[in-house]
């Protein structure tokens, strides 16, 4: 059998709430809840619309840094990253959030090993940012700032499969991709709707108990062939 590779979103699945979210609600002026609804009702993309809402933040960075502070991880994340290491798989961070924030909470909890492919954030003044979008793609289905479909074609370029654990809309086209997914939240039924191979969990305590049952077999996951390859066996 092939590689795993583990892809893991952050906000509302490493982090217990959205941190993005948090940080408009805290900071941004009240506007960033209409590009929110223009995004919701697809009129504009998630990447144009975390870029208009990144620019209506007003905070220096040391009020940016004492929020953080406050944002907490699931409590079995940990441990889930120590068992994955154990098995020897491959574990990145993939999010269509903050770098920034990101790193920061990571290495707050002692994680900053983990790599971490997200939008960057850049503090333009005293109290302004913006938005860079280093992983966007023209080619992205729905116009994300992080096109999270490549990281998964890029795993499988390598010849490994792909779990995928995530719990929202960002994560839809790559648990597409994915040859099996760790579902929360708003991603569960769509797993479901779209016959994707899955299974629900409230967070990384689950997945720790589920990892072996993956890396045995016994999850429905079926077999991905490669160039050169017949299937996996």
């Amino acid at each position: 059998m092939g590689q795993w590779n583990i892809l893991c979103d952050f906000d509302g699945t490493i982090a217990v709430e959205d941190v993005t979210d948090s940080l408009l609600e805290r900071f941004a002026h009240p506007d960033w809840r209409n590009l929110e609804r223009e995004w919701r009702e697809g009129r504009i993309g998630s990447a144009q619309c975390m870029a208009g809402q990144i620019a209506l933040l007003d905070a220096s960075r040391e009020e940016i840094d004492a929020h953080l502070c406050a944002m907490r991880l699931d409590p079995a994340f940990a441990d889930f990253v120590d068992a994955a290491g154990a098995a020897g798989l491959d574990l990145r961070v993939i999010s269509d959030g903050l770098d920034y924030a990101i790193e920061f909470i990571l290495r707050r909890h002692g994680l900053s090993h983990l790599p971490v492919r997200a939008n960057h954030l850049v503090q333009t003044g005293p109290r302004a940012w913006k938005l860079e979008t280093p992983f966007a793609s023209a080619h992205c289905r729905v116009a994300s700032g992080h096109c999270k479909c490549a990281g998964v074609v890029h795993a499988h370029a390598a010849r490994t499969r792909v779990l995928l654990i995530g719990d929202g809309a960002s994560d839809f086209c790559a648990a597409t991709e994915a040859d099996f997914v760790f579902a929360k939240h708003r991603l569960i039924e769509h797993c479901r709707h779209a016959d994707i191979p899955n299974v629900a969990i409230v967070g990384f305590a689950d997945a720790i108990d589920l990892l072996p049952a993956l890396l045995e077999g016994k999850l429905h996951a079926p077999k991905r062939r490669f160039a050169g390859e017949r299937a996996f066996s």
